[in-house]
């Protein structure tokens, strides 16, 4: 396999191009490392963010790229990509919009808070449509599934919280994690739930029979990421302890680690092709990688 597309920012904000790199996946690490730098200024505290194409948010109606970010200046805002330009700024509240996920129609932005609740953002309208009462702690991460009829939450005290959308009625109430949930992920299909916790492991839950399927380690230190394949069967997780895993959901075995970050890899993400995997680590560097056959 090649060696991974990084982009680099220690030298003074500079891209740097490591060996391997083809010229598409040059350019799409530099498009997505510009997509990850809209944000606030750094006394904001950007927190959390996401990313999704859309329809009709720019004044023209036509398609756009959007990217949303929560920040601890108690502010969410919805980004254009293309442009670097801030579309929509929506009062959060503070601490209040801890992590943050569009929905799958892009109508709404789910956030996670300090406070035990959900709240739904329209887009837009830019105002709270709707809160969602896990009676619990810190929110630390949120998920939508991709059908749209569900919401998924983890919190600092180790329990997901599924509530269905329609009627914003708890529906399920998951446990197995002792310590918090960093990320959680639904399977394409909307029918498992992946998460990862600080007790260094990764759960997957039967969605509609609302048990666990399965434990997996491997990974020696917290999870920070965990997301699905768009071919229903691998997902991808990081960690604290500088590692990418891809996983086989069916087997639940991992079938490869990259190691080539220095530091603890905050987020790893396929891309809608399920062809790339894109981490990014507290080593200031970018990873593209390209998916191995497994």
């Amino acid at each position: 396999m090649a060696a991974p597309t990084a982009i680099d920012l220690t030298n003074s904000g500079h891209f740097t191009e490591f060996s391997g790199s083809s010229p598409e996946d040059i350019s799409y690490a530099k498009t997505f490392w510009q997509s990850v730098q809209l944000q606030p200024p750094m006394e904001s505290r950007l927190v959390s963010s996401d990313i999704k194409q859309r329809l009709r948010v720019a004044p023209s109606g036509i398609h756009t790229m959007n990217h949303t970010s929560s920040s601890l200046d108690s502010h969410v805002r919805v980004w254009d990509v293309d442009t670097g330009k801030c579309i929509k700024s929506m009062e959060a509240g503070p601490v209040d919009a801890w992590t943050i996920s569009f929905s799958p129609d892009s109508r709404f932005l789910a956030t996670g808070s300090h406070s035990g609740k959900i709240n739904l953002f329209g887009v837009e309208s830019g105002r709270k449509e709707e809160s969602l009462d896990i009676r619990g702690g810190f929110t630390l991460s949120i998920a939508y599934s991709p059908d749209g009829k569900l919401i998924a939450s983890g919190a600092i005290d180790g329990i997901i919280n599924i509530f269905d959308t329609q009627t914003g009625r708890l529906i399920h109430t998951l446990e197995g994690h002792a310590k918090p949930i960093r990320s959680l992920c639904f399977s394409p299909d909307s029918q498992l739930l992946v998460t990862g916790s600080d007790d260094n492991q990764i759960k997957i839950y039967d969605v509609q029979h609302a048990n666990s399927v399965g434990t997996l380690s491997g990974h020696g230190s917290w999870i920070l990421s965990v997301d699905f394949c768009p071919d229903n069967t691998h997902f991808v997780s990081s960690s604290s302890d500088k590692t990418v895993k891809i996983w086989n959901a069916g087997s639940r075995q991992c079938v490869h680690t990259f190691y080539d970050h220095s530091d603890q890899v905050w987020s790893a993400k396929y891309n809608s092709a399920g062809s790339k995997i894109v981490s990014v680590s507290d080593d200031r560097a970018v990873h593209i990688y390209d998916c191995p056959p497994v």
